[in-house]
């Protein structure tokens, strides 16, 4: 029964990654998860009492694996300046993904202070992450440095998702080489 709970559990959040990927946080609603589920509407509120509660759930499953990916981008980076890189190249090549879209919708939307929270403690260690890398290039502000760095990334991510006029590879290039001569000081 656990395991056929947690089954449908990963449907629903599942469910809730294409909604809000395909129509931002307005379409995340109890009656489209019921419908793409199969399940009654009903049990949908036994797994989760709110909108909030289910993008706090993806928050949770969703946001960990995506710092790890990153992270594991940089630790493979040899040199400050290659982890800075491998940092804005590994968030922007998520763009297309759809756990990133849903995530991208959920920062964009009137949450709960709980969720918010949780997606800036998320983010928070992805910064960290960086703050190494720019102190190490001698940045004397490596925090305010970090903060300005994921402005830019945060920039491009929308520039992207908007399906601005340039290809998004150009979006990358271009958000890459402001951020590497901007780190360089």
């Amino acid at each position: 029964m656990a395991e056929h709970r947690s089954m449908q559990r990963g449907a629903l959040l599942d469910a809730a990654r294409s909604l809000l990927s395909e129509g931002g946080t307005e379409a995340l609603t109890f009656p489209a998860l019921a419908e793409r589920t199969g399940l009654a509407r009903s049990s949908v509120y036994e797994y989760f009492r709110s909108r909030a509660a289910v993008v706090e759930e993806l928050c949770a499953v969703d946001f960990p694996v995506w710092a790890a990916e990153i992270e594991s981008a940089m630790e493979q980076a040899a040199t400050p300046e290659a982890k800075i890189e491998a940092y804005v190249r590994s968030q922007l090549g998520l763009v297309g993904d759809r756990r990133h879209r849903a995530v991208v919708a959920i920062s964009a939307s009137e949450l709960d202070a709980g969720a918010r929270e949780k997606i800036r403690a998320a983010h928070g260690g992805l910064v960290a992450m960086i703050v190494e890398a720019l102190a190490a290039l001698g940045q004397e502000e490596p925090k305010l440095a970090a903060m300005l760095l994921q402005g830019v990334v945060d920039a491009a991510v929308r520039r992207i998702e908007l399906g601005a006029a340039e290809d998004p590879a150009v979006v990358t290039e271009t958000a890459v080489a402001v951020a590497m001569r901007g780190v360089r000081g």
